[in-house]
């Protein structure tokens, strides 16, 4: 499993990307597209909208399943990917790059210290 050491991780299969204007990049990690399989839609919130750390914030469809995408941090969303809308496939292509979900500008950026570390991550996949 390549789970890139720059991420955290949420244990609910959402990974955050830190950026440097102190937003944050979320997407569903490479394990959670591999488990759903070929993605067909996916749902996404509206810019402006309040995550809450733990509650749905989208949803990704395959093939076989729908799966509730989790906010790992509180905050706002600035960003939609809007290429997924025609394209849900490119999460499967490339779900730690063109495969985001959306980017938010977190309530309280302490709270990516609280999340795994890629080690971590990769730890809670095995039990």
């Amino acid at each position: 499993m390549n789970n890139p050491d720059n991420l955290r991780y949420a244990a609910s299969h959402e990974w955050v990307r830190a950026e440097a204007d102190g937003t944050f990049v979320i997407g569903i990690t490479d394990h959670a597209q591999q488990a759903l399989g070929e993605l067909v839609y996916v749902e996404l919130p509206d810019v402006g909208a309040t995550l809450t750390h733990g509650e749905p914030c989208g949803v990704v469809e395959s093939t076989k399943a729908a799966s509730d995408v989790y906010a790992p941090v509180d905050g706002e969303v600035v960003e939609i990917n809007a290429a997924l809308a025609d394209a849900p496939e490119t999460v499967n292509e490339s779900a730690f790059g063109d495969g985001w979900l959306m980017r938010v500008r977190p309530a309280d950026p302490a709270q990516l210290d609280a999340l795994l570390s890629a080690a971590d991550y990769e730890a809670g996949l095995n039990d």
